[in-house]
């Protein structure tokens, strides 16, 4: 029995070779598996045996089937729920939308970054590509991953369907980092047409169950120099960790992959100095994680968008803070207004909501703060030291539009502010400033010459709109005449919500630079 499977271990070796080589995906993915190079086409096991047409190969011709469908148009939003329109992508090549795609910001405006999380998850017609119609589909999975948005993406790789190796690459890691490692090597196991590395073989054979064998392919691996001695010793760690108690720990790896996380998270190892990628921080949000780390990464990923505000608040509320200054400040400062909503004690939730709404500021974390609690506040009569906070609150909320019913101008910002809420401008001067006069122009004046109009002119909405998002990168300290130009090519494409909001934050959220 140990023979064959030294046998079977061996036959894999070649196509974990080519496995070594440089990826072009973001470079934390784990080099986990890998396309079986026998075979020609996926299994059965992903798809539905229908015909398949060999086609015409040459340089200027690409054959798809009739009856396969491309996954960059793969979505989980359909149009009514996007707003986008089908034809979204246009005339644009899948090149330039990758491009466009990784080049975009994972700290950007809040309602910049909810634009961009509907672009990334919408169902739209697949763009113009010459490559395997799946590789915008990859970048958008990845700018999810960059963002720490596992749910979302596990959830559009699984509606892709894990035919392809990168796609099954990325379903694989994106398991491993929500806590579902056993079923993500049992689906590697079921997957005859993609090969694992024999790291990823060893892990998963462990994780089965099946040590002995863990062991062997481990010692083949090594033995034979397809394993490095640094990938060997973490994994021989993983196998029997009481062998090593009495070991110093092990070096920092020098790229820190899901599957190298996951093995060192499960044998107590420490983690590298800095910030983390987004999407390890999952694992902070376990029960059995600590409370501080808790929230520290649901603050984070709240900030990117990757998990709901009412994550956050529930932790902040958990316990009673044993400490003061940062993380427990904030813990403590959400807890006393929370109190005082439910109480409903309308003067308690007047001296609690400056320091809550203070301490989200702290953090970037206003939008997501205000879109939570917005409409509890609305209606109350807070006293009048708190009358700008309400005010702040209630334009950055979903409930913006209704901040002009509830709230007399007392400035004429406030009254240019409220205006852009309800969509009129007219005769209201904008705040002193470049910032405020390209506002001004921007829902004044149409959209002038220049990229974005001939964009337009081509039949390339969605990369206009992309590279608009990208103009305002700066926030309030990028350059006016970009300012301008963005906002006036959302309203030109019919995103004028998107354009209102972005304006009133940017005007209210001028913090930074």
């Amino acid at each position: 029995m140990r023979s064959s499977f030294l046998i079977g271990a061996m036959a894999m070796l070649p196509v974990c070779v080519a496995a070594q080589e440089p990826l072009s995906a973001i470079d934390w993915l784990s080099q986990s598996v890998r396309e079986n190079s026998v075979l020609t086409r996926p299994t059965d096991a992903f798809e539905d045996n229908a015909p398949v047409s060999e086609g015409v190969n040459t340089d200027e011709i690409v054959v798809t089937p009739l009856d396969q469908i491309k996954k960059d148009a793969v979505g989980l939003l359909p149009a009514s729920v996007s707003g986008l329109p089908p034809g979204f992508w246009g005339d644009t090549p899948g090149p330039v939308l990758q491009e466009l795609i990784a080049q975009q910001s994972t700290d950007s405006l809040p309602e910049i970054q909810r634009l961009l999380y509907t672009i990334l998850l919408a169902e739209l017609d697949a763009p113009i590509s010459l490559g395997s119609g799946s590789d915008v589909l990859l970048a958008r999975i990845d700018k999810l991953l960059d963002l720490g948005a596992l749910e979302q993406a596990q959830a559009l790789l699984e509606r892709a369907g894990p035919t392809e190796a990168e796609i099954f690459r990325r379903w694989f890691d994106v398991s491993l980092l929500t806590g579902r490692e056993d079923f993500a090597c049992k689906a590697m196991a079921a997957a005859p047409g993609f090969a694992p590395t024999l790291q990823a073989r060893v892990f998963c054979l462990a994780r089965n169950g099946d040590w002995n064998a863990a062991a062997l392919t481990l010692a083949t691996g090594e033995s034979l120099g397809f394993i490095t001695q640094d990938e060997a010793d973490l994994l021989a760690w993983f196998l029997d960790p009481g062998l090593f108690e009495d070991h110093p720990d092990l070096p920092q790896p020098a790229r820190l992959t899901p599957l190298v996380f996951t093995m060192r998270e499960a044998i107590a190892q420490p983690r590298p100095t800095g910030q983390l990628p987004r999407a390890f921080l999952f694992a902070d949000l376990r029960p059995s994680s600590a409370w501080r780390g808790q929230i520290v990464a649901a603050e984070r990923l709240v900030r990117a968008g990757a998990i709901e505000t009412g994550t956050l608040i529930h932790l902040y509320t958990a316990k009673k803070p044993a400490a003061s200054g940062g993380v427990w400040d904030r813990a403590e400062a959400i807890q006393a207004f929370d109190v005082a909503l439910l109480s409903g004690d309308t003067a308690m939730i007047g001296n609690t909501l400056k320091p809550a709404f203070l301490a989200m500021e702290t953090v970037k974390l206003e939008v997501p703060f205000a879109r939570m609690f917005g409409d509890r506040l609305v209606g109350l009569d807070l006293p009048a030291g708190q009358r700008d906070i309400g005010l702040t609150i209630s334009l950055l909320s979903d409930g913006y539009e209704t901040a002009p019913r509830l709230f007399e101008p007392e400035t004429d910002t406030e009254l240019f502010v409220l205006g852009l809420a309800q969509g009129r401008l007219g005769g209201k001067e904008p705040p002193k400033g470049a910032l405020g006069a390209a506002i001004s122009d921007a829902f004044r004046k149409p959209l002038p010459s220049g990229q974005m109009f001939d964009l337009l002119q081509q039949n390339r909405l969605g990369e206009a709109v992309l590279r608009a998002m990208l103009l305002l990168q700066n926030e309030a300290q990028a350059d006016p005449g970009d300012i301008q130009t963005a906002l006036a090519t959302f309203r030109a494409v019919g995103l004028e919500e998107e354009a209102r909001r972005v304006a009133i934050q940017l005007i209210l959220l001028e913090r930074r630079g």
